[in-house]
This record gives C-alpha cells, structure tokens and sequence, in this order.
C-alpha cells in the first residue's frame, strides 16, 4: 500500500516525463522528474514528511518488523546535497519516478499536448504516492509519480534557452508580411506578363 499526496507549488527539473529513460544504476525504464519543494512551503512540506512517516509505518512487516535506522528517504536537502547548483538553493528535492506515463494538465486542467509546453524549470503541482521497499538489502521509502499540473512558466534549466524567450523583445508588424518579399519593379522598366520590357 502506499501513501498519495499532491503538493504546489513546485518546480520541476530533469523532467522527463514524455519518454522513459533507464533509471541511474538500473536497467529499468521509467518516466521520472526532480521536484524541487522550497523550504517556505511549509505546508508541502509537512504533507510530504507526514507520507514518509505514514509509509514507514506501513512497512513494518517489508523491513523485518522494526524500522531500520538507515532507511533510505526520499526527502533530501537541496542545500547540504546539491550546493553547487542555485537552483536547489533554499529547497527540498526528490526523485519521482513510474512505469507508465504520467498525466500532463495545464492550470486549466486540459491535456497538455505539446511537449514543449512541460520542461525542465517550470512550475505546477504534482501528484506522488510513497511506498516501503525492501529489495536485495536496500530498504527505504520510495517516491513514485502520479500526474503532473503545469501552472506557469519558468527559466528553463539545463543550459539552454527557450526560444519564446530568445525572440521576446522582437514585434513583426503583421500588416507588411504580404509585400515583404514582393520584387520591386526596377526603374526604366515596365512590368509585363512574362518578361520586362524596356520603354
């Protein structure tokens, strides 16, 4: 059994939720993505330590009957683990992963289509479910992915830009897009049908 929550807002990052990729040391394939929790969201924040203690609970029986205490969480500190990315600055993150493809909606609750649309840097809510695991030795409580809420935009992370961002300060005056490339008629000719003639 597992414990679900849905937590926002929150960021996401190495977002890869359109195709499954083998998971870091594993020959597994699941769509996953980091969720960055900034520790000011308190109340994201509790949810989230509240389903970790609710599954611990729960997997009692799956650790042997007490709980371990080096038991593998989920919930890590962005500040003591990834100070040398600025993004983690200030935030909790985790690791959400799942088989099948997560559900995809913007702010309005439509499926978003577009791929483009959800990256790496934007901003929702999401959707996960804690769980006990006791595989070969390892025991822990594992984060897994549900459905995602996009509900804004964001600096894309990763290192590139987006190409909406490139070109915001760039307005084409629609009203000149039909003589653009029309060809001037060159002086001391007059058009005709076929050719220019000189008169």
């Amino acid at each position: 059994m597992s414990i679900k929550v849905v937590i926002g807002e929150v960021r996401f990052s190495y977002a890869n939720v359109w195709e499954p990729k083998k998971m870091e040391g594993s020959d597994e394939v699941k769509y996953s993505t980091c969720v960055l929790i900034p520790k000011s969201n308190k109340d994201a924040v509790r949810k989230v330590m509240k389903a970790i203690e609710e599954a611990k609970q729960e997997g009692i029986v799956k650790f042997g009957g007490k709980i371990p205490n080096n038991l593998k969480l989920p919930l890590r500190d962005g500040d003591k683990e990834r100070e040398d990315d600025e993004n983690f600055t200030n935030c909790y993150f985790l690791n959400a992963s799942c088989k099948f493809a997560p559900g995809v909606i913007d702010r309005k609750k439509q499926q978003i289509i577009d791929t483009t649309e959800f990256y790496s840097g934007c901003y929702g809510y999401v959707s996960l479910n804690f769980y006990a695991f006791n595989t070969n030795g390892n025991k822990g409580i594992a984060c897994g992915l549900n459905n995602i809420m996009k509900t804004r935009d964001g600096e894309l992370l990763g290192g590139r830009s987006r190409a909406e961002d490139d070109f915001a300060d760039i307005n084409i005056d629609d009203g000149n897009d039909d003589n653009f490339f029309e060809e001037e008629t060159p002086k001391g000719f007059k058009q005709s049908n076929d050719d220019y003639d000189i008169f």
